[in-house]
């Protein structure tokens, strides 16, 4: 069983056929580490492009690869990809990112370039920066620390130049990781992979409209914030901003109130907010 350490640099571009932007991978870099956390092991690959015809200037600015490059030494995706199970596939791996972002771009081109979300050499995951801010007992805000950051927090040496090229960022996270590392506290930031964990991944959630047939607005419970009562509707729902809109009136204590609910399709379920807000007096009688 070993620790695999990835990370991913990508280009942003555009597909035309599927009219949707994407993170083209361009690099992958990964370091294995046994279980006494040395490193016996690493990978590096650089990929040709099958979307990208220039790379962007954000993308250039910070890893400083060129095309020149990635034509004299890099392969297809499917090649790197393949040679990467190979390299990483064993029982019981887990495999980090920083951030799950990495794992995200991965099941994207996945879906993009051979049809599956499913990684089937991935079986174990975690994600290193969540486990790392847990450890260092960081609330950023709900922001997430950068891997510099985190790095220079752990007074561990980076050469900021040398930043955002994969295989010496893998460093730096395993050399994050290696300082923070718990056995018992490491477990629970461990995901088990299956189909439906990378599905879930990707899944992009979308409100519900009045033509779904999912969801009936009509049969949605409304509760009074005032007094707990119920709450009847006075004209019938409109839709505007994913947004089902109304007026309702409180049976029990008689408050008049602007209605709002929206439904929200995810992976798992449909997920169905409210808001009920009480209308001023003035407003109130002119409403019927």
């Amino acid at each position: 069983m070993y620790y695999i350490i990835f990370d991913l640099e990508w280009n942003n571009t555009y597909n035309y056929k599927t009219k949707i932007g994407i993170n083209e991978i361009i690099e992958i870099g990964a370091i294995k580490l046994n279980q006494k956390l040395e490193i016996v092991d690493t990978f590096k690959q650089l990929i040709k492009p099958k979307l990208s015809k220039k790379l962007g200037s954000r993308f250039k600015n910070l890893t400083h690869i060129t095309m020149d490059e990635i034509k004299e030494n890099g392969v297809d995706f499917d090649t790197a990809f393949n040679d990467f199970a190979l390299w990483s596939r064993e029982e019981g791996n887990v495999f980090m990112s920083w951030s799950n972002s990495d794992l995200y771009t991965l099941v994207f081109n996945f879906r993009e370039f051979r049809g599956s979300t499913n990684i089937d050499f991935i079986k174990r995951y975690a994600d290193a920066q969540k486990y790392c801010m847990s450890r260092m007992n960081i609330d950023n805000g709900g922001n997430q620390i950068s891997l510099s950051a985190c790095a220079k927090e752990l007074e561990i040496d980076i050469q900021d130049d040398k930043l955002h090229r994969a295989l010496t960022d893998c460093y730096i996270t395993a050399f994050c990781f290696r300082k923070l590392y718990d056995c018992s506290a490491f477990k629970k930031f461990v995901n088990e992979c299956d189909e439906h964990f990378f599905e879930r991944l990707v899944y992009k959630p979308y409100f519900l409209t009045p033509q779904s047939s999912e969801f009936d607005i009509n049969g949605v419970d409304l509760i009074c914030p005032n007094c707990n009562g119920e709450v009847k509707v006075i004209n019938p729902f409109e839709f505007s901003n994913n947004s089902f809109r109304t007026v309702g009136a409180c049976s029990k204590c008689g408050k008049k109130l602007w209605v709002t609910v929206r439904a929200k399709r995810t992976y798992d379920d449909v997920i169905i907010s409210k808001r009920l807000v009480p209308i001023n007096k003035k407003r109130a009688k002119h409403i019927n």
